[in-house]
């Protein structure tokens, strides 16, 4: 996987860095994962930023690099806080670190495909679908792993109808079985 991270990205998060004030952990878990740990080759505006450990340095990142911001305004991309997201139970054991060395206080994770693919899967955008889709064809993607971790670890938490989830998680297993059919 990438050991470099892109502009604008590298010099967004540079910015921040001092105004952390201390070693912060950020999981990224959206667009942002896909895009710079995953390698799609689309472009994202957004870090999605939740559990930022402490708060304290959460709500300085938020105000200094938030949509509007003087730093985002610069640099054309955002920190994006995601009060309420609909994760799997258990994603924070499984995050990674990635760009080890890069700064001194921000300290970023990436979460595993599943987690993310389960993170879009409550939203179910097209674009969330064909995020998934290039993970399933990009990285080791056991669907088995990805149904029990939905019926296990999200399923029953989920807010709101989780037969919407149940019906959008079918759609893409069997797209995604079509998919690798097609290209066999």
């Amino acid at each position: 996987m990438p050991t470099t991270l892109h502009e604008p990205w590298f010099s967004f998060l540079k910015d921040l860095d001092p105004i952390a004030g201390e070693p912060t952990k950020i999981p990224c878990i959206g667009g942002f994962a896909v895009t710079q740990y995953y390698g799609l080759a689309r472009t994202t505006a957004d870090l999605d930023v939740i559990d930022v450990a402490p708060l304290a340095a959460r709500k300085r990142l938020i105000e200094a690099g938030g949509r509007g911001s003087i730093l985002a305004r610069r640099h054309r991309v955002y920190l994006d806080f995601v009060g309420i997201a609909q994760v799997p139970y258990e994603y924070e054991g499984r995050l990674a670190p990635i760009y080890g060395g890069l700064f001194q206080n921000i300290r970023l994770f990436v979460a595993d495909p599943y987690d993310i693919a389960l993170c879009k899967l409550k939203r179910d955008s097209d674009r969330d679908f064909q995020d998934v889709l290039y993970l399933a064809r990009s990285t080791p993607f056991d669907l088995e792993i990805l149904e029990r971790r939905y019926r296990e670890e999200l399923r029953p938490y989920l807010f709101g109808s989780a037969s919407e989830a149940d019906f959008a998680l079918a759609h893409w297993l069997e797209s995604i079985r079509e998919d690798r059919q097609r290209q066999v």
